[in-house]
């Protein structure tokens, strides 16, 4: 080779590298940006167990269930509205499965298992949902974790299993399986809006799943509305307005995007901390108590979490 030809070619390595330096940057910057993201949704949706418990005496499962739905499809329809935006057709069976999982199959059953469960109990018992959504994601989104990285996952899910079963006297109670029927619609609907959050914009992905819900929430809040309305406690309605606003809406904004950025299954298991937030938030707006064995478990999860979100996951191409 000429010496112009090797001078050529030291400029097109030298032209080159800074392009891969940049692009492996943003990689990175855009999994920050995407963890962050999904932290900030993970504390958004540690409130819901807590506000759950504190509403159903006064407002029912039936009507908290569909109510705050109807709440999300509201603001949710004027946000759609406003923006102009259409129907995405060909991603409208996934957003119709998304909208049964996350409007109506978590609220349902997890509304129904905090008629009898303590909050702390039910966050714990959440806290096996990073595992299932990494599953689901693996089958459905066709991401591949390291076996490091299902290592951690397996492990966190142990912690807080033997938590609940350690809190539960050895044994699982009814409203158990209701929160295991709850996580079930959980991990499907977060996978399918975390992969839609890939092909339209992760506001539009919400959005469309608690309006496609409002021909179901809307009758069904009307047909279990409080018989004395006046006589339901300010605070219950409070808890319904976050559960709608924030629970079933806005923490999707960040929830989603994060998941778009970072990856199903590597932002799924930022949830890993949910249940001790939760605990938190219990103690705080329940008086429930928090004792050391909480916090030595609390300890062990996020130090699994910290190690976790460093392992290698492959993303679907």
């Amino acid at each position: 080779m000429s010496a112009p030809d090797l001078a050529a070619v030291a400029f097109a390595q030298q032209i080159d590298s800074p392009r891969q330096s940049q692009a492996a940057s943003q990689t990175r910057e855009q999994e920050s940006l995407g963890l962050l993201l999904g932290f900030l949704g993970v504390v958004i949706f540690a409130a819901t167990l807590p506000l759950t418990r504190l509403a159903v005496p006064s407002l029912g499962p039936e009507f908290l269930t569909a109510a705050r739905a109807l709440i999300a499809g509201l603001i949710a329809a004027g946000v759609l509205l406003a923006a102009r935006r259409p129907l995405p057709r060909r991603q409208f069976p996934r957003l119709a499965v998304a909208a049964l999982c996350l409007a109506a199959g978590f609220p349902a059953f997890s509304s129904f298992a905090m008629r009898t469960l303590p909050a702390a109990h039910g966050g714990v018992i959440v806290g096996v949902l990073p595992l299932a959504t990494a599953v689901v994601a693996a089958l459905i989104a066709r991401e591949r974790p390291s076996l490091s990285f299902w290592v951690c996952a397996v492990l966190g899910a142990l912690l807080v299993g033997g938590f609940a079963l350690r809190q539960g006297g050895g044994a699982l109670q009814w409203g158990d399986g209701l929160l295991l029927l709850a996580i079930a619609s959980a991990a499907l609907g977060y996978t399918l809006s975390g992969q839609l959050s890939r092909e339209i914009p992760a506001r539009d992905v919400i959005s469309w799943i608690v309006v496609l819900a409002l021909p179901l929430s809307a009758p069904l809040t009307f047909l279990y509305r409080p018989a004395e309305p006046a006589l339901v406690p300010l605070f219950a309605w409070g808890c319904l307005a976050y559960l709608g606003a924030m629970s079933m809406y806005l923490g999707f904004f960040a929830w989603n995007a994060g998941m778009a950025l970072g990856g199903v299954a590597r932002v799924s298991q930022t949830q890993l901390a949910q249940p001790f937030i939760t605990i938190g938030l219990s103690a705080l707006l329940l008086g429930e108590r928090i004792d050391a064995e909480t916090v030595v478990f609390a300890a062990l999860v996020v130090g699994l979490v910290f190690v976790g979100r460093r392992q290698r996951v492959t993303a679907a191409r």
